[in-house]
């Protein structure tokens, strides 16, 4: 239960949906429903296979830890399938430099199958012949209105459809060829792919992405995609909220990343600090997080001390950027 992306920040939670893969074994504490504490270690399953080669087990794992379907605690799953399909690793050409030399490779997923499941998703939940009623609340998409998507209900479309997958945009252009099996056509990226909907399952091509129940927890917009370990959030792109949808500069903020107990609080109100420097230490899951500042500044505020108990997000500290100095 941990983030790589986030410099493999331990992940703590609610196990909505948990699902470990049938062909391999399974060594674990934790079930769907459960809850991954602050308070132990974050491990919570182990992957075991046993083959004659270091190629037959690296490729065996990797199946393995692609069919780990974990939400909303992040993992490491996709991180290990890429480490395990890596040329480096099957080979054995492996060190203690490994993940550092080929981060760039380790800690993005690359293809575009995930994208595309999810515009597949919504042209279907909007447009299509999706099984559960469009009034169901369950449906992510029944009360989003398709004009927004350019779309026509119960009319061959083709349309641009957005989404915002992960918290990033993403659209293509979606043609309802349906060809009497729910199959879409999508541009997108300068090349047309064609995907099915069968309503837990999205195929693009080859491959198959996982989609979870809809309306996970209370939230009846989004959609959950699984792909090789890793995990999609899909939303419908409100174009009438475009404008608050950019990213805005760093206020000087510092939030707790998860719950946990502040251990050190090395600035005070009204110091000078230059950029990376720590202002506030957190323990949580048996690890220090230091929260730097993100700029050169002054520290306008520390709102915790040494031993408070805090919760996830919550404000800790505010650094006020440095003026700048006129030429």
């Amino acid at each position: 239960a941990e983030d790589p992306a986030n410099g493999f920040l331990p992940s703590i939670g609610k196990l909505d949906h948990f699902v470990m893969p049938e062909d391999a074994r399974v060594d674990t504490g934790v079930m769907q429903g459960g809850e991954v504490s602050q308070f132990y270690d974050p491990m919570i399953a182990k992957l075991i296979v046993h083959e004659d080669t270091r190629e037959e087990a690296a490729e065996s794992l990797a199946d393995a830890a692609a069919q780990v379907e974990v939400w909303p605690v992040k993992t490491n799953a996709g991180f290990l399938v890429r480490c395990l399909e890596h040329p480096r690793f099957i080979s054995g050409d492996v060190d203690t430099g490994f993940i550092g030399a080929e981060e760039a490779d380790l800690l993005t997923a690359t293809s575009d199958a995930p994208a595309v499941a999810a515009l597949i998703n919504a042209a279907e939940l909007v447009h299509g012949d999706y099984t559960v009623a469009s009034n169901d609340y369950h449906t992510p998409w029944s009360s989003y209105p398709s004009r927004a998507l350019g779309l026509r209900l119960n009319a061959p479309s083709h349309a641009l459809i957005p989404v915002r997958l992960n918290g990033e945009r993403v659209e293509a252009k979606v043609q309802s060829a349906r060809l009497g099996d729910r199959t879409w056509k999508i541009n997108y990226r300068d090349q047309e792919l064609r995907g099915r909907f069968e309503g837990i399952v999205v195929e693009v091509g080859d491959e198959r992405i996982s989609v979870a129940p809809w309306a996970l927890g209370e939230d009846d917009e989004l959609s959950i995609f699984f792909y090789k370990g890793d995990v999609y959030e899909s939303r419908p792109y409100r174009y009438e909220a475009n404008s608050a949808l950019g990213g805005p500069a760093s206020d000087g903020s510092l939030r707790a990343p998860m719950p946990g107990k502040i251990v050190a609080a090395p600035a005070a109100s009204g110091d000078t600090v230059t950029k990376g420097q720590p202002i506030v230490v957190l323990e949580a899951m048996k690890m220090e997080h230091a929260l730097i500042a993100p700029f050169d500044g002054v520290v306008e505020s520390v709102s915790v001390t040494v031993g408070d108990q805090v919760g996830d997000g919550v404000v800790l500290a505010v650094v006020k950027a440095a003026a700048t100095r006129a030429e």
